[in-house]
């Protein structure tokens, strides 16, 4: 079985004024601009009295070598949705608000293409070759997978304009 580590989770909620087809855009294109094959897990959108409520999620994968692969993580909950105008610099825009909340973790995964699974003593040398010879590697591999994660998600929070939260 392939090892999954969880690197890096954080979740961003607002609620106010918000583009959906410009936020939607902003991550699907930050994934495919650094070489991320995206899936839509799930997608389901309900009508109710409060607006629009949408629910995402994304799984998106890297190949990094033939032994690690990152993956990223996006679950999205948009609330009470509706269409809005807002008016920025004397020009009326068309924008949405309601409440919007997602959930982005990095998981690095060792060993994907399940090559040292065959036999106990594979499993075995995995071990030693994971502790002794590529441990620096895995150390690396971590904080590239964090950093990736952590930049998309300063791209959101300026995009939706959060701060330090």
């Amino acid at each position: 079985m392939a090892q999954k580590k969880d690197v890096y989770k954080q979740k961003l909620k607002q609620k106010g004024h918000w583009n959906y087809v410009d936020l939607y855009n902003l991550c699907f294109d930050w994934l495919k601009d650094h070489n991320y094959k995206l899936t839509e897990k799930n997608y389901t959108e309900k009508i109710t009295g409060f607006g629009k409520e949408i629910v995402l999620e994304w799984e998106a994968s890297k190949k990094v070598t033939d032994y690690f692969k990152y993956k990223i993580t996006l679950k999205w909950h948009i609330l009470g949705m509706k269409d809005a105008e807002v008016e920025v610099e004397g020009k009326k825009i068309n924008t949405n608000k309601g409440e919007v909340g997602i959930d982005f973790k990095g998981e690095i995964i060792r060993d994907y293409e399940k090559r040292w699974e065959d036999q106990p003593r594979w499993k075995f040398l995995r071990s030693i070759y994971e502790k002794y010879i590529i441990r620096e590697s895995i150390t690396e591999y971590e904080g590239d997978l964090e950093k990736d994660v952590k930049e998309m998600i300063e791209d959101v929070k300026a995009f939706l304009q959060i701060g330090g939260r």
